[in-house]
């Protein structure tokens, strides 16, 4: 039995307007993601990768075409279901890591369950358990400041896969590291991806996370140009 597609777009396109001058940035691009894969999104800058994962995180709207989620027309949502919709369905992980300077590294990834009012007893289990899988055991009552870049991405990843979302889309998530950590954070998240079977969607221009992703879609001029499973 085929798996369900968890992220679909249906002849996405992005114009921009500059002046009287229109750009644009993506061309129809039709997309399937199946539930559990490990995707990356790559191409050089301006190939329109960044731009695909802010229409498919919600975080921008297509000039035309659609996008569905978890088997959700997202361009139909006003804002605050939009807003209800990635809190409770999709994990964000960003290449400068996004966390709260003054909470603790425990705060930081409990955050979003507060959020979505989880009791606190499931809470803390759930936090000890992420901060457990990502190699951060005995760092909970640390402030980000205190940790170094690698440690911090592994915070942002806990965050991001704590609630057991749908989807995780990452951005450029190895950017800020050496290659050594970027590598060994990638395998982790690959680990976590097949022992969870949550989707992964990464955009990147980084080699490594190309060659460790298990499917490739490069895109060229605002269109897909390849797309390999390995």
């Amino acid at each position: 039995m085929d798996k369900e597609n968890v992220i679909e777009t249906k002849g996405v396109t992005k114009t921009y307007q500059s002046g009287e001058v229109k750009v644009h940035a993506l061309h129809p691009v039709d997309l399937a993601v199946a539930r559990g894969e490990f995707t990356a999104i790559a191409g050089p800058s301006g190939s329109g990768k960044t731009t695909l994962l802010n229409l498919i995180s919600g975080l921008d709207t297509p000039s035309s075409g659609k996008v569905r989620l978890a088997g959700r027309e997202i361009c139909a949502m006003s804002q605050s279901e939009l807003s209800d919709f990635r809190r409770d369905h999709i994990g964000f992980i960003f290449q400068a890591y996004n966390l709260i300077p003054v909470l603790t590294v425990e705060e930081n990834v409990e955050y979003v369950l507060l959020l979505r009012g989880v009791p606190t007893g499931e809470r803390d289990e759930r936090v000890k358990r992420i901060l457990e899988e990502v190699g951060l055991s005995g760092k909970h009552g640390r402030f980000p400041s205190q940790l170094s870049g690698g440690q911090q991405q592994r915070v942002a990843i806990a965050r991001a896969m704590v609630s057991g979302p749908d989807i995780i889309l990452a951005d450029e998530p190895t950017a800020n590291l050496d290659s050594a950590t970027g590598a060994a954070l990638m395998d982790m998240m690959r680990e976590l991806n097949e022992e969870r079977g949550m989707t992964f969607l990464f955009s990147t221009h980084d080699r490594m996370i190309m060659d460790k992703s298990a499917r490739l879609v490069t895109l060229k001029d605002g269109r897909v140009d390849s797309d390999t499973r390995r």
